[in-house]
C-alpha cells in the first residue's frame, strides 16, 4: 500500500469516525473490517447476523460492532422513519420493513440519517446502483450541491506526473453522459475532493480527444462549453480545456499543444467527457501502470456513502474506509 494511503489512514486515526460495512456476506469486507479496526482507523459497524458472518469468515471482529437488524431494538424506529421519509413516493410500512431487512445498505443509510454512524462503504458484491440509490433516497445531496458524482483516487507508482503520481479521475463511476453544466459541477466537486485528500492545489483538465481546437466535433463542443461555464462560475479554479490527456499531464507535450495554458502539463484532476472515457481510463491505468485505484468515491452526498469496485481487495476496502472517514464534515 502506498505512502499516500498510509498518510490518509493516519489522518483518519486522528479523528475516528463510525463507518458502516453492510456487506457482511463478503469475506473481503469482513477481512477489511478486521484490519481497519485493528489498525484503529475507524470504529467499524457491520450489519448482519452473527452466525451467518461466522460462516463467511473467521477473522477477528472483536473490535467491531455487529448490528443484527432482527435483534436490536431500534430497527422498528428505522423502519417507521424510512416509511415517513418515502411515503409520498408510495412507500408502505410493509415495504419499508421488507426493504430494510433485505437490503442492508438501506439499513446502513438510515443509521447514518439518524446520526448513529458517519458513513457507509459498500459495493464489493453489489452494483453501484445498489449502493448509491439508498444514499440518494435517504441521505440526499449536500446543501448547495446540484449533482452527485463519483471519482477514483489513482496512485500511480514511480510517476512524475500529476501530484507525484496522485490523480483524481472524474466522473468515472456514476454520471453516464453529463452535459456541459454538469461537467462544470463535477470539476468543482473534484477540485474540492482533491484538496481534501491531498492537501495540495488541484489543477484541472477538461479532457477531450481535442486540444485547444485541434479537432471539431459535437463531443469537443460539449467540453469547450463546460470549460467556459466552469471558468465563469468558478473563476478561482485552476482549470483549462479542452485538453487531450498527454497535453494535460506531460509538460513537454503541453508546451507544444497548449503553450498558453497555465495548467496544461501539470494537471492532477482529470474531468472526463463521459463515463465511457472515465471508467475505462481508470481501469487501464490500474491494470497497465499497476496503479492503486480507490473508488468510486462519491462527492455531493450530505454524508459520505462510498461505492467499491466489485474487483476490490480487502486492502482497497480499508483505503476507502479511511477516505470515507476524511470526507465526514
Amino acid at each position: 500500500m502506498s505512502e499516500f494511503i498510509e498518510n490518509i489512514k493516519n489522518r483518519a486515526k486522528e479523528n475516528k469516525r463510525k463507518i458502516i460495512l453492510p456487506e457482511s456476506m463478503d469475506a473481503r469486507v469482513l477481512e477489511a473490517a478486521s484490519k481497519a479496526s485493528l489498525e484503529n482507523i475507524a470504529d467499524i459497524i457491520i450489519i448482519g447476523e452473527e452466525d451467518k458472518i461466522k460462516e463467511v469468515s473467521n477473522v477477528d471482529l472483536s473490535r467491531c460492532t455487529i448490528i443484527n437488524p432482527f435483534k436490536v431494538d431500534f430497527t422498528d424506529k428505522l423502519i417507521n422513519d424510512f416509511y415517513e421519509l418515502r411515503k409520498e413516493k408510495g412507500m408502505t410500512l410493509d415495504k419499508a420493513k421488507e426493504t430494510l431487512l433485505s437490503d442492508y445498505c438501506y439499513y446502513a443509510c438510515m443509521m447514518v440519517k439518524e446520526g448513529m454512524a458517519d458513513g457507509v462503504v459498500s459495493g464489493a458484491c453489489h452494483s453501484s446502483a445498489n449502493t448509491l440509490r439508498p444514499a440518494l433516497q435517504i441521505i440526499k445531496t449536500e446543501p448547495n450541491t446540484k449533482l452527485v458524482s463519483a471519482f477514483f483516487l489513482m496512485i500511480v507508482p514511480n510517476s512524475e506526473y500529476g501530484d507525484n503520481g496522485t490523480f483524481v479521475f472524474s466522473d468515472a463511476g456514476l454520471n453516464q453522459d453529463p452535459n456541459p453544466e454538469e461537467l462544470a459541477e463535477i470539476a468543482k466537486s473534484s477540485s474540492e475532493s482533491f484538496k481534501l485528500l491531498t492537501g495540495h492545489e488541484s489543477y484541472i483538465a477538461m479532457i477531450s480527444h481535442s486540444t485547444m481546437g485541434s479537432a471539431k466535433h459535437p463531443l469537443v463542443d460539449k467540453v469547450v462549453e463546460a470549460t467556459r461555464i466552469a471558468k465563469e462560475k468558478y473563476p478561482y479554479l485552476m482549470l483549462d480545456g479542452e485538453l487531450q490527456a498527454d497535453a494535460a499531464i506531460v509538460p513537454e507535450v503541453a508546451k507544444t499543444k497548449a503553450p498558453n495554458s497555465t495548467v496544461a502539463g501539470k494537471c492532477n484532476t482529470l474531468i472526463f467527457p463521459n463515463l465511457d472515457a472515465g471508467n475505462n481510463a481508470y481501469k487501464l491505468v490500474q491494470r497497465l501502470a499497476k496503479a492503486e485505484a480507490y473508488g468510486p468515491i462519491t462527492q455531493g452526498i450530505a454524508k459520505p456513502v462510498n461505492d467499491l469496485s466489485r474487483g476490490c481487495s480487502s486492502d482497497d476496502i480499508v483505503g476507502v474506509i479511511a477516505i470515507t472517514s476524511l470526507q465526514v464534515k
